[in-house]
């Protein structure tokens, strides 16, 4: 018998009726989202404004639409029961290898890479839905084997499940998008209580692996990257000795970009981003634009957006109801802290240039569209952890 009396129990834990407890979004994840696509939409309206010719608003009008779009899917998702997901593990795991497989087979090439599929109204890029999918297969898959989680068969069955679409992505090529699927396989192997040897002896595989093919494979004359793509990730270890290839030109501007914003930015929106001194200023390195146009207070706000972002994002890890809602949770934190730190260390030169987008800021309908749809998961998961938490007569903090 409980050494608590019925009276007494009632009394420590009042239950409330859970039809009269309001459940709304979580606001905080809600005002992060909110500010870093206002930031997007400023940024890109000073920085995509040459970029089409008697257009000068062409991607920023764009890029709102995509937001808008992304804000009702995110909405939607909020309201449905993202539990239900675990039981079409395999269904989404297809989905997401045929749509890499059709980027691949029928997608259009752009600056010699083949990511997309022209649509009429946006190009579709796999890799980035790719993502959200494989974090819910992943998660539904080390459920369905939580018993037997520290197994070595559990570990190889997840990073084989999260290789072969990341190699399939990396062919494309999209390195930064293959990288990010690891990291995300990774992650959730933490989260779900791997053990140690697992994840240590992963870690030596990683080295070994970037190893063999950054300098063993073409010593022995193999190349297993394509030459720009080497060329673009050791960049940042010596930009200065041959400021001529693509990548030390790129981190080269965008270090001036970023030191020509100082403390609030340029006057007059002119620089190096609206002028077409770095490439790719409206999309890979978006952070670039943000730190000329608005100087270090405005990257600094932008970073404490993504501060909050996570935090919530961490704290909806920590809520969930169940095993399934909390690993989705740690996949999309995985996803957003690896990005953000990846984009904006190349665009500052402490990091490899990788072709990582960052989140909600840079522009590209798949990526704000697949950003928003994992935010409207968490919503997801906030929403069902304090509906679960009413009905057992306790509601949690925010």
């Amino acid at each position: 018998m409980s050494p608590l009396s019925p009276i007494q129990s009632t009394e420590e834990l009042p239950r409330e009726d859970p039809r009269r407890v309001r459940l709304p979004l979580d606001p905080l994840l809600a005002l992060a989202v909110i500010g870093l696509g206002v930031c997007s939409v400023l940024t890109l309206r000073v920085a995509s404004r040459n970029l089409v010719p008697g257009n000068p608003s062409y991607y920023t009008t764009r890029q709102a639409i995509y937001l808008a779009i992304g804000v009702v899917v995110m909405l939607a998702l909020s309201r449905f029961d993202y539990s239900r997901l675990r039981r079409l593990k395999v269904p989404i795991y297809a989905a997401l290898i045929l749509s890499i497989l059709a980027v691949l087979g029928a997608g259009h090439s752009s600056n010699g890479a083949q990511r997309a599929i022209s649509l009429p109204f946006f190009s579709f890029q796999a890799s980035e839905l790719g993502k959200v999918l494989l974090i819910l297969a992943l998660s539904a898959l080390l459920v369905e084997r939580s018993r037997r989680i520290r197994e070595r068969d559990t570990t190889a069955r997840l990073m084989l499940a999260a290789l072969i679409p990341a190699m399939f992505v990396i062919a494309q090529p999209d390195l930064g998008s293959g990288l990010v699927y690891m990291v995300i396989a990774y992650m959730l192997l933490i989260v779900a209580g791997t053990s140690w040897r697992h994840l240590a002896a992963l870690a030596a595989l990683v080295a070994v692996a970037t190893a063999f093919v950054l300098v063993a494979a073409p010593a022995l004359g193999v190349n297993v990257l394509k030459p720009w793509q080497v060329e673009r990730i050791t960049a940042f270890l010596h930009p200065s000795s041959d400021p001529q290839h693509k990548g030390a030109y790129q981190l080269l501007e965008s270090k001036i970009a970023i030191g020509s914003g100082q403390k609030t930015g340029v006057s007059g929106g002119g620089g190096q981003i609206a002028d077409g001194y770095v490439p790719e200023g409206d999309t890979d390195f978006v952070f670039a634009a943000v730190g000329e146009q608005y100087g270090f207070l405005g990257a600094a706000i932008v970073l404490l957006l993504y501060g909050l972002l996570l935090w919530r994002t961490l704290r909806i890890l920590v809520m969930a109801k169940d095993l399934f809602g909390s690993l989705i949770a740690a996949g999309v934190a995985a996803m957003l802290m690896f990005q953000v730190f990846v984009n904006v260390g190349m665009t500052i030169g402490i990091m490899p240039i990788t072709g990582v987008t960052l989140p909600l800021m840079s522009y590209g309908g798949s990526s704000v569209i697949a950003i928003l749809l994992a935010v409207g998961l968490l919503q997801s998961i906030y929403v069902q952890a304090r509906a679960s938490a009413a009905s057992k007569g306790r509601l949690p903090r925010y």
